[in-house]
């Protein structure tokens, strides 16, 4: 990872460059944030997953440097609302981190960090998590799943697929035949 691109993020939240001294840590969390980036590396990254990558590592690294965790404060909150509402209006849409920015007031590593301790996501699952639903609920009405995809902003009906099935444990034409099963 880009030692400035950290930089970048920690100097938002006016600290330095962590200082871990142990060259190998066990962080299941951590782990998990640098395998879910892996997981994506067969397509383009979205600029927000980028942003929420570099803001999650950055923490994980200041953790392990000892660094103090950073309380939530009520401007944050409402900032971070602000965030969730455009993501809302906007969500059949890709969203970039400079939307977020001048909707909110605050930079991109702020916001992510700021809109995961609010809402227990990032920017980028939370609109990823939106289209589903919306997508979902236009299949249920009977719409054909490339439609359904095409309408809710993901690029191909495959990248649809692996998501839905990412986060409901089953492909859309699954979730529609056991929707028929259980309707009959």
């Amino acid at each position: 990872l880009e030692p400035a691109l950290l930089f970048d993020c920690l100097e938002a939240a006016r600290i330095g460059l962590p200082f871990v001294d142990q060259p190998v840590v066990s962080d299941p969390v951590l782990a998990g944030t640098l395998l879910a980036a892996l997981g994506e590396l067969d397509r383009e990254l979205d600029e927000l997953f980028v942003d929420d990558f570099v803001s999650r590592v950055a923490d994980g690294l200041a953790r392990h440097a000892g660094a103090p965790p950073r309380p939530l404060g009520s401007i944050a909150w409402q900032r971070a609302r602000l965030a969730r509402d455009y993501l809302e209006a906007h969500a059949t849409r890709p969203v970039t981190s400079g939307e977020l920015e001048a909707v909110t007031g605050l930079d991109r590593f702020q916001l992510a960090r700021h809109f995961r301790a609010a809402f227990a996501t990032s920017p980028h699952r939370y609109l990823l998590m939106r289209r589903l639903q919306q997508a979902r609920a236009m299949i249920g009405a009977g719409e054909a799943l490339a439609e359904a995809a095409f309408a809710t902003g993901f690029a191909d009906q495959s990248h649809f697929n692996r998501h839905f099935k990412k986060a409901y444990g089953m492909t859309p034409g699954q979730w529609v035949g056991l929707r028929r099963v259980s309707s009959r």
